[in-house]
């Protein structure tokens, strides 16, 4: 494959797509995608498990032929969880001629790409980045594409849910992260558009071990009829841990960036009840032509795996839908993604759609389950 050297220069900078926009490769040269993600240093399952099913989801579109006859290639990148380490990284899938970045991660990081204005000169789209906090969609940005439901519709569903169950008060232990400021946002706005009849207020706190546990405290002693939690996979698992042994027996959600099974790891029997906002269909489901395809592809390219988590369905359905809107492109380069992204309007994966057509967010579906002691969902 051939390779060029990164150059940005002030003329790309200038325009939408910079002016070194990529042209297809002639032959049967690969099409190449990038996965950029803290794959050490952060102890998550998510970069991993988004990863997997990437890979399933790309497999099953090569096994039919590519796109376009040429074969999707992915390139999976470490940025050690640094804003420093995703720009190093980012150069090297620019230097590949990767045309799309599928599900980077991390509140911190991203909010520094759209504040450095980094997608401004680079000639990449950036399809379904994780988390969906506020922060990163508005204003967002040209090149940037959400697939999953932002954590502005996760809180409005959980605040709505809490509001039918006659809840009248909720704690939000949030991580001191973008995502968790945002969060808290979204919940006062949720509740203010519930009539104000959701009290809600605020907990704080860093990832130390000991500030986790006085934030939670606090909140058990402030006793509000139920609790949420916002901020990174690990952070939740250990707040809610935290929060049940301060003697929270109350309802407890958080988003949907914490898997019912690492939710088990970190609270043991405390999982039993949590509400977890979930983003894409259940994994472990049958019934949707899109959960039976999902777990025929799993199988096939990870045969040693038999638990599948909602990442694994979320970076399954990143590859179908950039598939989806590459084989619709008129050339495939970012632009032209970018370009059949809007164009294909309303896009049905036999059972979960998305929809570009209006705006750089594709799907507004969000439903909750209901944690077991065993690591299930229960819908």
């Amino acid at each position: 494959m051939n390779r060029r050297p990164l150059i940005l220069t002030a003329l790309a900078a200038a325009l939408p797509w910079g002016a070194l926009a990529q042209t297809a490769p002639a032959g049967t040269s690969d099409l190449v995608v990038a996965q950029i993600g803290p794959f050490t240093v952060l102890p998550a399952p998510d970069p991993k498990e988004l990863n997997e099913g990437i890979r399933a989801g790309l497999a099953e579109v090569n096994a039919a032929g590519g796109i376009q006859g040429r074969t999707v290639r992915l390139l999976t990148l470490d940025d050690t969880y640094t804003y420093e380490g995703f720009k190093t990284q980012l150069a090297k899938a620019l230097e590949a001629k990767a045309v799309a970045l599928l599900t980077p991660l991390g509140s911190a990081t991203l909010k520094a790409m759209l504040d450095d204005k980094l997608l401004d000169s680079t000639d990449i789209v950036v399809l379904n980045a994780v988390p969906g906090a506020k922060v990163l969609r508005e204003p967002g940005h040209p090149k940037l594409f959400h697939i999953r439901a932002g954590d502005e519709q996760q809180i409005r569903k959980i605040v709505a849910h809490a509001r039918a169950l006659n809840i009248q008060s909720m704690g939000v232990l949030h991580q001191d992260i973008p995502m968790g400021s945002s969060g808290l946002a979204s919940a006062q706005a949720a509740a203010k558009a519930e009539g104000g009849s959701v009290e809600i207020t605020s907990y704080p706190s860093s990832t130390d071990p000991a500030a986790i546990t006085s934030a939670a405290q606090a909140l058990a002693k402030a006793s509000p009829h139920s609790a949420l939690v916002v901020g990174a996979p690990k952070f939740s698992g250990e707040a809610i841990a935290a929060l049940r042994k301060a003697g929270v027996v109350q309802q407890i959600f958080t988003l949907s960036y914490l898997p019912a099974p690492a939710l088990v790891k970190f609270a043991g029997q405390g999982a039993r009840g949590v509400g977890i906002a979930q983003t894409f269909p259940n994994p472990a489901g049958v019934s949707l032509g899109l959960q039976r395809d999902f777990r025929a592809a799993m199988k096939k390219t990870h045969p040693d795996l038999t638990l599948y988590s909602p990442f694994h369905m979320e970076g399954y359905i990143t590859a179908r839908v950039f598939a989806a809107a590459a084989r619709r492109a008129r050339t495939l380069t970012p632009s032209g993604i970018a370009q059949s992204l809007h164009a294909m309007g309303e896009l049905d994966l036999s059972g979960f759609r998305t929809n570009f057509s209006k705006s750089n967010e594709g799907s507004g579906w969000v439903d909750i389950g209901v944690a077991t002691a065993d690591g299930k969902l229960i819908y």
